[in-house]
């Protein structure tokens, strides 16, 4: 059942943005223009209607197991992914800025991971310090010399959007491992069309339910057959994305397989079916490297599938993403992306960096130790939120606890300055309130061409005053909606 908007009175929920912080629906009391149905539609729609929808949506969540797993914790790691029933919402204007600046960095990155694996021109042009490649844990001496398809490395991108006080846009940083989320966004919008029917088309939101058939449109342009048998290769249901791994498999009509389903013969990979043996062309992979092939990385791995990189090596299977592309997602790489865009495409970066201390470097690992308290501090290769100081919210203990660990081991952290990152509004129970967002819009790298769906995961910050947005860390999402021109 859809939740209507019944009340014919209007409702003021007293929305309060914080005027030290970029607010994406209002300035002030005034609504910016892209909001104002959204306004008119809130004004209009009492308290407990929506907290009615919000309880509609855990149900049906919980209904379809839309969940993820929190690592380290003794009981109760399933959870369900917090959705929050506002929008977030782009107008067209923005999200062209964005998509072109997200194009441009997948293909310098994409550039940059060609040239490392080969001629290494941009480490003997001295702009990337070859210590940084060469010694970094996640460049993989077995892809130099490989030859992939097109040139890509990375197929599918995510990249980490913010907005600061000034209304900027900044990268926050790159993700192209294996970047999740994407069910989530797509999930999102489909609790959207339910709880609130004709509310899409009456904004004019651009439709991204086509996001499959382009990651599968992409996937086949990486292969060097013609018409390709593709699978995803998931590590199982115990992993933290496994909910995500069997709905792209169910929305691409791929087969979804853990590594004791598929078998190397002659540096050839096949799947085992009811039929014998199939051969498979291309593997979205959404295991790490380490994991893949016991033969050539860990050999504890019961993941992965035994002469794998020996096929790969051969030519006879494509990895979406390549092994490798660990090397350019590090934090201590990100400061060099707009160097490599430079470098790469003679463009100038049309989306900026945040400003990053190297503290491998003593020059800024003095400032960062002097500024602790200021700075937010992540290791060079964390993911998830986890291994991460928030100076301004930090205790004397964690900042004491994190000087020594920088004393002890400088190059594995970089440090940044605390954004304000925007704030949306966002339904908290209570009444709607600010929180603070971020964006991962997807990137998929095709044969000729770099697409993204207009959008992508808006992640919130649930707790007040919070900036950290992982739903490991008790973040939650959001549906983004971009509107038409």
């Amino acid at each position: 059942m859809a939740c209507q908007n019944l009340a014919s009175n209007e409702h003021d929920y007293g929305y309060f943005p914080n005027p030290e912080h970029y607010d994406e629906m209002a300035v002030g009391n005034e609504l910016r223009p892209h909001y104002r149905r959204v306004g008119e539609w809130l004004n209009r729609t009492p308290l407990e209607n929506l907290l009615r929808c919000r309880q509609q949506s855990e149900a049906v969540f919980r209904q379809e197991g839309i969940t993820f797993t929190v690592y380290g914790e003794s009981a109760g790691t399933e959870r369900l992914i917090p959705y929050d029933i506002m929008p977030r919402v782009i107008p067209h204007a923005e999200w062209k800025l964005m998509a072109k600046g997200c194009e441009q960095r997948v293909r310098a990155l994409n550039a940059f991971l060609h040239d490392i694996y080969h001629d290494q021109r941009i480490l003997k042009a001295g702009i990337v310090p070859p210590e940084f490649i060469l010694g970094n844990e996640h460049f993989q001496p077995a892809m130099q010399g490989l030859d992939l398809p097109n040139r890509i490395y990375a197929q599918i991108s995510g990249v980490d959007i913010v907005r600061h006080s000034d209304g900027t846009y900044y990268v926050l940083e790159d993700n192209l491992r294996t970047p999740s989320g994407v069910s989530y966004m797509l999930e999102n919008r489909a609790m959207t069309e339910r709880l609130f029917p004709g509310m899409l088309a009456e904004n004019r939101v651009l439709p991204i339910d086509h996001y499959p058939a382009l990651l599968k449109q992409t996937l086949t342009e990486s292969s060097r057959v013609e018409n390709p048998t593709i699978v995803i290769l998931t590590p199982g249901r115990f992993n933290s994305a496994y909910f995500e791994h069997a709905f792209l498999a169910r929305e691409m009509g791929v087969p979804l397989v853990g590594g004791g389903d598929l078998v190397v013969y002659d540096d050839t990979v096949y799947m085992k079916t009811i039929d014998g043996l199939k051969r498979v062309d291309v593997i979205y992979r959404r295991l790490d490297d380490a994991f893949l092939d016991p033969l050539a990385f860990r050999p504890d791995s019961m993941l992965g599938v035994p002469g794998l990189m020996a096929a790969y090596r051969a030519g006879n299977v494509i990895l979406g993403n390549a092994v490798g592309t660990g090397v350019a997602d590090d934090k201590s790489v990100y400061p060099f992306v707009p160097d490599m865009i430079r470098f790469y495409l003679s463009e100038e970066p049309v989306l900026q960096n945040v400003p990053t201390w190297q503290c491998r470097k003593p020059a800024d690992l003095s400032h960062v130790l002097a500024n602790l308290p200021q700075l937010v501090v992540k290791e060079a290769q964390g993911s998830g939120g986890y291994g991460m100081l928030i100076g301004p919210a930090a205790t004397k203990a964690e900042l004491e606890d994190f000087r020594a660990r920088l004393k002890a081991k400088p190059e594995a952290y970089i440090a940044q300055p605390t954004l304000a990152l925007s704030t949306c509004p966002t339904f908290v129970g209570a009444g709607i309130a600010p929180r603070h967002i971020d964006l991962r819009p997807f990137v998929l790298a095709g044969k000729d061409t770099v697409r993204l769906v207009p959008g992508g995961l808006t992640r919130v910050a649930l707790k007040a005053g919070s900036l950290v947005v992982n739903s490991s860390q008790g973040g939650g999402t959001k549906d983004t909606w971009v509107l038409a021109d």
